[in-house]
């Protein structure tokens, strides 16, 4: 297959996988070369930091507590599992679909940068930690867990759209089929 030939989604793919985790890891690497868990520096004060925490957990730290025999080989299954799931999905996609293949290449990028940490870790390495004040802290986060959020919001407001059209769809073929 000629270089020209590759479907556009599939060079989105992989230029957009491998920046995610490139950069991902990137970041991930630094953090833990120059902080010590729980190491803290102020970025924008009273509202963002960088900080390193440990999560052997999912999101939230879900599972975190979780007896590491069962969280350990879960936390890297489930993700080959929803890895493969997508792979599917992104398959079937026309081959000029950006949109959704960006959305896709988003979450595969940050699934892959997370996973990675899960295999050489048995944790992920978060360090984005938005705060108001010392009031409330979001969860920290990282580099994965943003493409992975921008990506499923980009999916979920592509199937807004596409049931808005089915609607607007149906609605005018209502309006044009004939009185009896």
């Amino acid at each position: 297959m000629g270089f020209h030939l590759v479907k556009r989604k599939y060079w989105v793919l992989i230029l957009l996988t491998a920046v995610i985790i490139l950069l991902d890891q990137w970041t991930k690497a630094l953090v833990l070369n120059r902080f010590h868990l729980g190491e803290s520096i102020a970025v924008i004060p009273g509202f963002f930091n960088f900080t390193f925490v440990k999560n052997p957990g999912a999101a939230f730290g879900l599972l975190a507590t979780a007896d590491p025999a069962f969280r350990i080989p879960f936390f890297l299954l489930v993700p080959l599992i929803a890895l493969g799931a997508i792979g599917y999905v992104f398959h079937k996609l026309d081959g000029d679909d950006i949109r959704m293949s960006t959305a896709l290449s988003l979450v595969i990028g940050g699934a892959i940068g997370n996973l990675i940490d899960r295999a050489m870790l048995s944790y992920v390495v978060d360090f984005l930690d938005f705060h108001w004040k010392n009031i409330y802290h979001f969860p920290a986060f990282n580099i994965a867990d943003s493409t992975i959020c921008v990506g499923v919001a980009m999916l979920m407001f592509d199937m807004l759209l596409q049931e808005k059209a089915v609607r607007k769809n149906q609605g005018s073929e209502r309006n044009a089929s004939p009185a009896r």
